[in-house]
């Protein structure tokens, strides 16, 4: 898998804060692993034996809702599988009002 942090994942993150005010839903938004890689996740996953979802290990590196999300195709975007056939990139919590991020 490609070395992505949160940051990497879709245009509309890329300038995410750590901590941040998201005035549309009136609240803080925290995201302490907003520098973590790919590949830092799933160390600490293993490390600490962390549960995951099973669909991670059935071609889901992204795991949205069930009508949206299917699985990534070997050595494409890990975020291929969510919203196919559609033109949305984010479920929402990562947008402002206006469909900009802030």
């Amino acid at each position: 898998m490609p070395e992505l942090s949160t940051r990497d994942q879709a245009a509309q993150r890329a300038t995410a804060k750590a901590i941040e005010w998201d005035a549309t839903n009136n609240l803080v938004k925290v995201d302490p692993l907003i520098n973590w890689t790919y590949e830092q996740v799933w160390t600490y996953i293993y490390l600490f034996e962390l549960p995951v979802n099973p669909l991670h290990h059935q071609g889901y590196p992204s795991i949205g809702c069930a009508p949206c999300t299917r699985p990534a195709a070997e050595g494409a975007d890990p975020r291929s599988g969510r919203w196919v056939d559609r033109e949305k990139v984010e479920c929402g919590i990562h947008k402002q009002a206006g469909g900009e991020k802030e």
